[in-house]
């Protein structure tokens, strides 16, 4: 798996589980916000992994 997408799946369990605890503490605009930064972690996350396995046939992937 690729570094980005490891640091990405990071984010999105530290986003949720700083959702859960908004949600917990009564909080329901800041847990909102915290879901919609896991849901953009994990699509960041899916797209590493794709974009890695694409390009494990080729050379190396540069920006």
């Amino acid at each position: 798996m690729p570094r980005l997408a490891l640091y990405a799946l990071l984010v999105c369990l530290l986003a949720v589980a700083a959702a859960v605890v908004s949600f917990v503490r009564g909080s329901v605009l800041i847990g909102v916000v915290w879901v919609l930064l896991a849901g953009l972690s994990s699509n960041m996350t899916w797209y590493y992994v794709k974009r890695g396995r694409a390009g494990a046939g080729e050379g190396p992937v540069t920006d």
